[in-house]
């Protein structure tokens, strides 16, 4: 029985091992380019100055800077009146920038793996990561520091590369099947997994390095830690799923900012691992899925007429959110007794073909009828006409519901802008490379708001949305949140996560109010990353 302390350690882990995946490698490629130098050398720096000084892009330059101050290393100064942001050297920082070489290892093992199938076990990367874990192990030929601040900076970039050996493969091997039941009870042999027994086998003591397996002549058995982080590995799969956009940080930071942008073929993306992204997102939903149990609940077991006539999820991704929507209806309300009386109409939404594919038969699977159609979260009106013509349906008749979606829109130039507004929010926001002002992503939130107001007056719009947090409340709680990861994965791609009290002002605005009794946030403090809400007007 795992103990409480040992799971918070655990979990504190499992969120410095995110922060390193995105961490090192925009690390390591700040200091390549000379950036950390120059803050070295004058500790200070104007955000446009030093864009124009190392000919960086600006937008993904405000991002990489602000992932440096989530650690810790830099304070980030911005002041949205003015649009102007500086970056100040940490005493931390100082420390900091002594290790950064640490990181060159596993920078070089991201990009180098993009030559390999994302989700196969090939001996060329796997030769590297042994490597990286070699030098690991020794500290990378340096002695841990007697004195604390300094051991601690090094044990935090020591986390990070941890990060990095271990959260690709945990999810590699949570997708594969390795964390199935037959192999987390009772002892095996590395044969009984993979064709490459010999080479599965050194990966498979590198975990035993970190307390994962217990090893016993040629057979492995889980231990209680392998198993939490066993149980988690879906936590890791959405930021490992945009590796490929981090190996690109060279390109996005100081070269090309479009050099993932139409690279994909019939729909593909190039910027993450989507069917990961899938696999990831769906099992963080899980957790989440229960708290909207109550609100819709409620809602389905009213008078039938004033009840929603079905379900819209936007963003479906692998179709679970739908398929559970549907169980709950179905056994917990009154809706669900007579659904032969009254059918439900369940519609998936998305913009992504993969995701249609696997929601689409995910759903089929689960003998649960929906129409899977493409549509464009920016783009409500166009999607009310679709459902109209095509299936006889109302879009204002349905409860619209959408999981981490609403900040992964399609980038509009607002039409409209407010001269007098000052955001609140302290993010770092790019399209393209060009860098956008926290006043501006405000205005862009507000009208994209405004254009699904007509859609959800009738029964609301039920929200699950990812967050930011100040920097330096991130840098004041490692391994308390997964900030850090969130910031860069988002800000690299071209999405516009606001902190929990900026979105729901930005919504009060478009007339959209929560329902304070369904209100929720997590985790329930000033770190909150995720909010749920069921707004209405």
């Amino acid at each position: 029985m795992i103990s409480k302390s040992d799971k918070t350690e655990f979990r504190s882990s499992l969120f410095r091992h995110l922060d390193g995946i995105v961490t090192a490698p925009t690390a390591y490629a700040l200091l390549e380019k000379g950036v950390i130098d120059h803050f070295r050398d004058h500790k200070k720096a104007d955000l446009h100055e030093l864009s124009r000084l190392f000919k960086a892009n600006e937008g993904y330059l405000n991002v990489a800077l602000r992932v440096l101050s989530s650690q810790g290393w830099l304070l980030q100064k911005a002041d949205n009146q003015e649009d102007a942001i500086e970056y100040e050297l940490t005493s931390k920082g100082e420390i900091g920038i002594q290790y950064f070489h640490w990181y060159k290892e596993a920078a070089e093992l991201l990009k180098y793996s993009e030559k390999f199938h994302p989700r196969k076990f090939e001996k060329a990367p796997f030769l590297l990561l042994e490597s990286l874990f070699q030098h690991f192990k020794e500290n990378f030929g340096a002695s841990i520091s007697e004195d604390e601040e300094v051991q601690s900076v090094q044990h935090q970039i020591l986390s990070h590369i941890e990060g990095i050996i271990l959260g690709p493969t945990i999810v590699h091997l949570g997708m594969s099947g390795m964390f199935h039941k037959y192999f987390m009870e009772a002892r095996f042999k590395p044969e009984e997994f993979h064709k490459d027994p010999t080479s599965f086998q050194r990966l498979l003591d590198i975990f035993v390095h970190f307390g994962w397996f217990l090893k016993k002549n040629d057979t492995y058995l889980f231990t209680e830690k392998g198993i939490f982080f066993a149980k988690r590995a879906s936590a890791y799969g959405v930021t490992v799923s945009y590796i490929p956009t981090l190996r690109k940080l060279d390109d996005l930071i100081f070269g090309n900012p479009k050099v993932l942008k139409g690279d994909g073929s019939a729909g593909e993306e190039a910027h993450v691992d989507r069917e990961m992204n899938v696999w990831g997102s769906g099992g963080a939903h899980a957790n989440y899925f229960k708290i909207v149990d109550e609100i819709v609940i409620d809602l389905f077991n009213r008078p039938i007429q004033e009840q929603p006539k079905g379900v819209l999820d936007m963003g479906c991704g692998n179709g679970a959110f739908l398929q559970h929507l549907y169980n709950v209806i179905e056994k917990h309300t009154e809706r669900g007794k007579m659904l032969d009386e009254y059918p439900l109409a369940l519609v998936g939404v998305d913009y992504n073909e993969t995701a249609l594919k696997i929601s689409k038969a995910n759903l089929i699977q689960a003998d649960i009828w929906a129409k899977v159609i493409w549509g464009d979260i920016g783009r409500p009106e166009l999607l009310a006409v679709d459902l109209k013509e095509n299936y006889d349906i109302e879009l204002k008749d349905l409860l619209n519901v959408r999981t981490f979606l609403d900040h992964n829109r399609i980038w509009q130039e607002p039409q409209q802008t407010d001269a007098n507004r000052v955001s609140k929010s302290s993010g770092a926001f790019a399209y393209e490379g060009q860098r956008i002002s926290n006043n501006l992503v405000e205005d862009s939130l507000l009208e994209h708001l405004k254009k699904w107001e007509p859609f959800v007056k009738k029964f609301g719009l039920l929200i699950i949305e990812l967050h930011t947090i100040p920097a330096a409340l991130t840098a004041a709680n490692l391994g308390a949140t997964g900030a850090t990861a969130y910031d860069a994965t988002h800000g690299y791609s071209d999405q516009y996560i606001l902190e929990e009290p900026v979105f729901k002002s930005v919504a009060a605005e478009a007339g959209l109010f929560p329902v304070q009794t369904y209100s929720r946030k997590f985790p329930n403090s000033e770190l909150a990353t995720v909010s749920i809400n069921l707004f209405r007007n």
